[in-house]
């Protein structure tokens, strides 16, 4: 049985990464493995619609009607305009990376990150993925996550990044208790050695765990324990906004 037109359309606006932004029509093609005919018929349609954009030297890349779109998805718009106040709020105070992510399927999709000039680098981007094992937001989603969920990614392969990227279940374990223990992740060295995050829940009207918040500042600069309390207190506060009970 053949691919019906949604999961053609679909296999295109995939073959566009963070890596690959922009396409020539037969690279589009390869990587959505179609006929070179039915991507250029695809392709113009999108693009005649505005989700693709075609550039002066013949690339595509993905249009601004697409964009306009994405940003109505629901759990993301009013999260992140209850975050924005908090977030801008704990940017001020540490002068670092601020990041909003929630969790889809085994992964984090990150919704907002303000940076400073001066910031420590990451790897980040709003509507980046990463997985779960690896992040200190990861971490929290993954540690107030259904039980299901949690095995589910205990007994896949976890994904080594760097020296300290936590790869065994074990360890994993011990780490997600200690985050329900605590109430806060810290991820140090785990994306890159750089980089150290502290990460805090957010919860919804029903006091589940809707979002993760945190922020990521250099390895070794200073003690973790001293960005708890401005990020707990961030996480509260968007809580509060979104209705959870005290």
């Amino acid at each position: 049985m053949g691919q019906s037109v949604t999961a053609r359309v679909l296999r295109v606006l995939a073959a566009f990464s963070a890596e690959r932004p922009e396409l020539m029509l037969t690279e589009i093609g390869r990587r959505a493995e179609l006929p070179l005919t039915t991507a250029h018929r695809i392709v113009g349609e999108l693009t005649e619609w505005g989700a693709l954009e075609r550039a002066a030297d013949g690339r595509y890349r993905i249009g601004l009607r697409l964009w306009e779109v994405g940003a109505l998805a629901p759990r993301g718009l009013g999260l992140r305009e209850s975050a924005m106040p908090f977030l801008e709020d704990l940017y001020a105070v540490t002068k670092q990376n601020v990041q909003l992510a929630v969790l889809d399927g085994n992964e984090v999709v990150y919704l907002e990150r303000l940076s400073g000039r001066g910031a420590v680098h990451v790897f980040t981007r709003v509507g980046g993925r990463l997985p779960l094992h690896a992040t200190g937001v990861g971490l929290v989603l993954l540690a107030f996550a259904t039980p299901e969920l949690q095995e589910q990614v205990l007994a896949s392969p976890l994904k080594r990044y760097t020296s300290k990227t936590i790869c065994h279940p074990d360890e994993l374990r011990r780490a997600l208790a200690e985050v329900r223990r605590t109430g806060v992740a810290v991820s140090e060295g785990q994306i890159e050695l750089v980089s150290l995050s502290v990460a805090a829940p957010v919860r919804g009207p029903d006091g589940d765990v809707v979002a993760a918040l945190s922020v990521v500042v250099p390895a070794g600069s200073a003690d973790a324990r001293a960005y708890v309390p401005v990020v707990l207190t961030a996480a509260r506060g968007i809580s509060r906004v979104l209705g959870c009970p005290d």
